[in-house]
């Protein structure tokens, strides 16, 4: 059997997997430019939860908000990980109790299960937090990756279903009624822990940043130039830091989820990361991408893996049932699909190798 692995060749390059942050010189008087010029931004990285954290910050600020903001995430990380031996995991504790009794949860987690629920709720269970036992069973982006047993899947599948999540509201409690289920907050809790960033940030004055977590990117303000910032997005058939669009952003988050770079391959075929909870299979419905924009990042980081899952036309109609959430679709024969808030003003397709759909 010929089989592959595709890991990234460092781990530090992790966060610029699919959104690559380039800021591009605008058209502005040379006075506007000293200003803008006079405001020098500082970065600090650091790895957490699993990839590369950068933080930019223009203009002067403490180091103590860096390392607030590093430690925050870090909190974040240890409440939700299913990954490290660490007895501060709340989801740890919760699944070893699937079955037992309702458990203890801090305000953080009790957030983000709650708005696990709700994306699970309103995709139909396309996206669902409880998909822990069949996301094991792959083992995707690990070198013990493989394909799982059909009768296995189909065994464990039967853990899978949020409904089975009980949240007690009145005491912050958390419960999983069957044995054996599994909570896995990987695809939503990147995106909140970013908000949480942005609110230090904002606490401490700072007007302009981009926080990138893991490539789920959020930004405070505008460029110092009032300009808005300018992020590319990854072209997935090419080499990192080809783009095939630019899309603007403006107090808003950005996050994709995507088929090409997390993934393995046997006798040819590749399996991706993202797996549909009602199958316990990846996906094969044409999408290679989906972005989401909103202002929230947890609300993005959820979506673009709940949009991804519902495909072309269930996901475009559920973005345009939502407020303050617009998405771009990038098919697999290259072709680009934007719901109705995208237009020319701050999306411009610059790879001509694609074709945008919807014209406005």
């Amino acid at each position: 059997m010929n089989f592959k692995i595709r890991k990234l060749r460092n781990t530090y390059l992790v966060c610029f997997f699919i959104i690559l942050v380039f800021i591009l010189t605008a058209c502005f008087s040379p006075k506007d430019n000293r200003a803008a010029n006079e405001i020098k931004p500082i970065t600090k990285t650091n790895f957490l939860m699993g990839t590369l954290v950068k933080i930019t910050v223009y203009g002067d600020v403490d180091d103590t908000v860096f390392s607030k903001s590093f430690e925050r995430i870090r909190e974040i990380e240890d409440k939700m990980t299913i990954n490290k031996d660490t007895n501060k995991s709340e989801i740890i504790k919760l699944n070893n109790s699937s079955g037992k009794d309702f458990i203890e949860l801090s305000t953080d987690t009790d957030f983000v299960l709650t708005k696990g629920k709700y994306y699970s709720e309103i995709s139909h269970g396309k996206f669902d937090i409880t998909i822990g036992p069949i996301v094991k069973l792959w083992n995707i982006d690990t070198e013990n990756a493989m394909i799982p047993d059909k009768e296995i899947i189909k065994e464990k599948l039967s853990l899978v279903d949020f409904t089975n999540l009980e949240l007690d509201k009145s005491g912050k409690k958390a419960k999983l009624k069957d044995e054996g289920m599994m909570v896995d907050l990987g695809a939503i809790a990147k995106g909140y822990a970013a908000d949480e960033v942005a609110k230090i940030l904002k606490n401490a004055g700072v007007k302009h940043a981009i926080i990138n977590l893991g490539g789920n990117i959020l930004t405070i303000g505008k460029r110092p130039d009032n300009s808005d910032w300018r992020l590319g997005l990854q072209d997935p058939y090419q080499p990192r830091n080809e783009y095939m669009a630019i899309v603007k952003l403006n107090n808003q988050s950005l996050v994709s989820s995507g088929t090409y770079e997390k993934y393995f391959e046997v006798n040819g075929k590749k399996y991706h990361h993202i797996i549909d909870p009602h199958t316990g299979y990846p996906p094969e419905n044409g999408l290679i991408s989906v972005s989401i924009i909103t202002s929230n990042s947890i609300d993005a980081d959820a979506l673009s893996t709940c949009i991804f899952l519902l495909g072309l036309e269930q996901g475009m109609n559920l973005v345009e049932t939502l407020t303050d959430v617009e998405a771009i679709f990038v098919t697999d024969d290259k072709k680009v699909y934007v719901s109705s808030g995208i237009n020319q003003d701050n999306f411009e397709l610059i790879n001509m190798n694609y074709q945008l759909q919807n014209q406005w």
